[in-house]
């Protein structure tokens, strides 16, 4: 099994897997895109070290290439799920599956929104994120989930186990893998409802249902978070003095805990959990 597994290979993520590999540990970096950083209009004007303004990008590049040149396992990939097995933990992605004792959870903030009519209005009134939280909720009602690609596929898995009558929804989207469901591809122009949802508007019709889950992308460390019970407070996941969530084994650092969302901060929250990691893994040995 693999000492740790850092979900995030942005300043957070890399900054804790410098320190631990140069500490003597072997830890994967699981990660994918740019996140916040991939526009290319976002300059990063006030960190230590670069007298001009930089991409943010190219700073994610410049960390990338330290990482490797240390040694660090870096993996492209997505992480669509993760499995608590009470002495350690499975990630699973796109392409394979990782054991690890530990995980860094340093995926940064996802700050995912549909701009669609009744979003934010039914947002936790028949609207969801977690299929395995909320999805009890649901039992033999009708579903719709909206996605298209393999997060949608891992968050059907836990559906087909509550309900029948699921409809997925892709938006727009091509539908990038074969379901054993309704599939309807059209734009969604509205969630409608009273006091909770009950309908989805369409371009070309409107269907009712009981509840929507959304599963578009890629989870996020928030996503992992309360699947697993993790503490979250104002969208941010609760982490102890030492970096560490309330379920063993688990940490979060940069911007996923809060605080000032800055690049210096983060490096720092690496720098700091990488510590406290280290004393974690000691006492497993």
């Amino acid at each position: 099994m693999k000492n740790i597994v850092i979900i995030g290979h942005g300043p957070a993520g890399i900054s804790a897997a410098i320190y631990l590999k140069r500490a003597g540990f072997d830890p994967i970096v699981i990660g994918k895109g740019y996140g916040l950083f991939s526009y290319d209009n976002i300059q990063i004007e006030n960190y230590y070290g670069f007298a001009n303004p930089i991409k943010g990008k190219d700073l994610v590049d410049a960390g990338l290439a330290q990482a490797k040149r240390l040694g660090v396992h870096i993996i492209y990939d997505a992480v669509l799920d993760l499995v608590d097995l009470g002495d350690g933990f499975i990630v699973k992605t796109k392409k394979n599956s990782y054991e690890a004792s530990a995980i860094l959870l340093a995926t940064g903030k996802k700050r995912l929104s549909l701009n669609i009519p009744g979003f934010k209005k039914y947002r936790g009134k028949g609207i969801s994120f977690c299929a395995t939280c909320d999805g009890y909720f649901y039992r033999k009602k009708k579903l719709a989930l909206i996605g298209c690609g393999p997060y949608m596929q891992q968050e059907l898995k836990d559906l087909e186990n509550l309900s029948s009558d699921i409809t997925v929804f892709t938006n727009g989207k091509a539908l990038l893998s074969e379901v054993n469901h309704p599939v309807v591809t059209s734009k969604i122009k509205a969630f409608e409802g009273d006091t909770k949802i009950s309908s989805i508007k369409t371009e070309d019709q409107t269907y009712a249902v009981d509840g929507v889950f959304v599963a578009i992308g890629t989870p996020s460390s928030l996503d992992f978070a309360e699947k697993l019970g993790v503490i979250v407070e104002s969208n941010n996941i609760y982490v102890d003095k030492d970096y560490q969530t309330n379920v063993e084994g688990l940490f979060a650092a940069g911007d996923v805990i809060g605080g000032k969302l800055q690049i210096a901060k983060a490096v720092y929250d690496g720098m700091m959990v990488s510590d406290s990691i280290q004393k974690y893994l000691k006492t497993k040995v």
